[in-house]
């Protein structure tokens, strides 16, 4: 069995373009449309839509690679290191902070080169102890294959199925000088279809002894930061590719064990075909990732906030976000620090214009928030 690496042409690609052009064409005007309509929302909930969506990112890109981790560390982790000033943050660990800083780097400092020294620094940040588990991992290097050829297998030891064997380390640092090299190119080809075959490139050449596949997503989105050229993120494609996740795995073997080749390279269409429908999907999942965000902004747009208190504001937004349980004049008043009386007031001044409903099933002080 020979992989696209082991290929004469490697690592030439080509592709259809008549075949992937609707769908590049659809994607960047979906791209384009949420963008324009998150750059109609306020500065605090464009902020708080960029902390959702990173949040998801983080945990559904580890999620691919079987790592689960703590969402409210994740969530205070990024807040943190944004700076946002929000209730709630709780310490986290030094192996999320180490996943968020990559991410952010990658995302918000799309502008800069990749090199070398960078992506060490990536990995380092994902292995802050040096292991994984109880196993020792080669960090801020490329991989030696000390302990044999870099595979993807599965199934139990002694009947392993063996999915993918990556290029000898003899090779990787040549291999992956080529590859930055043509990543901080400005060849002239749609920035969204670079993401594509970054994405695969990168992981064909598997540098690293562990992560290459959350590696090879940062690079990814940081390719698709360049093409929406702007440093917020609003979509997640890493939280697509989660749900997708056997027919990623599925795509990225049957490409690099492909032997469709033309004059201009190995035929990679099938894989940006892929690329392109799962990044339209994550785009249209914006929709039901940042339902709360988009449900406050219409509740504001229809009830100007300076008409009401600071404290009415407060538990309006507590309550778009979701508030569980019912809603009355003493949690009111905990949770704005006031005498119940005043919450009691707070209260009946939204119910009279119609913003809050009483709920007949409590007394005059329960409600419930309208949409």
């Amino acid at each position: 069995m020979k992989y696209i690496h082991e290929l004469a042409v490697w690592p030439r690609f080509a592709w259809d373009y008549e075949r992937i052009a609707p769908l590049l064409g659809s994607v960047r005007n979906m791209q384009g449309k949420l963008i324009g309509r998150m750059e109609t929302l306020g500065f605090s909930l464009r902020t708080e839509a960029v902390l959702q969506t990173l949040t998801m990112d983080v945990l559904k890109s580890s999620e691919i690679e079987g790592v689960i981790l703590n969402p409210g560390q994740v969530r205070s982790s990024i807040a943190r290191k944004l700076g946002m000033d929000i209730a709630g943050l709780i310490p986290s660990d030094r192996d999320i902070d180490g996943v968020v800083e990559m991410m952010l780097d990658a995302t918000r400092n799309s502008g800069k080169a990749l090199a070398k020294e960078r992506l060490f620094g990536w990995h380092a940040c994902l292995f802050p102890s040096g292991r994984r588990g109880m196993g020792r991992i080669t960090v801020g290097s490329w991989r030696n294959d000390s302990i044999g050829p870099m595979r993807v297998v599965s199934g139990a030891m002694g009947r392993e199925k063996i999915h993918f064997e990556a290029p000898d380390a003899s090779r990787v640092e040549l291999e992956m000088k080529r590859f930055l090299i043509w990543f901080n190119s400005s060849r002239e080809f749609d920035p969204v279809l670079k993401a594509g075959l970054a994405h695969l490139w990168f992981v064909t050449i598997h540098p690293f002894d562990d992560w290459n596949g959350r590696i090879a997503r940062a690079i990814a989105d940081m390719q698709l930061a360049r093409a929406d050229g702007i440093e917020q993120r609003y979509y997640s494609m890493s939280m697509q590719i989660r749900r997708e996740r056997r027919e990623y795995y599925d795509i990225l073997e049957r490409t690099q064990k492909s032997r469709r080749i033309t004059k201009e390279g190995i035929d990679i269409t099938e894989w940006l075909e892929w690329f392109l429908s799962c990044l339209g999907r994550s785009v249209k999942a914006t929709e039901e990732t940042l339902t709360g965000v988009f449900k406050k902004a219409l509740f504001w747009e229809r009830n100007p906030a300076e008409t009401l208190n600071e404290r009415q504001r407060f538990m309006i937004n507590k309550l778009l976000e979701g508030y569980e349980g019912k809603l009355t004049s003493s949690k009111w008043a905990k949770s704005t620090r006031c005498s119940q009386d005043t919450a009691l007031r707070d209260i009946l001044a939204l119910v009279e214009r119609d913003i809050l409903a009483k709920n007949s099933a409590g007394g005059r002080s329960t409600g419930e928030a309208r949409d």
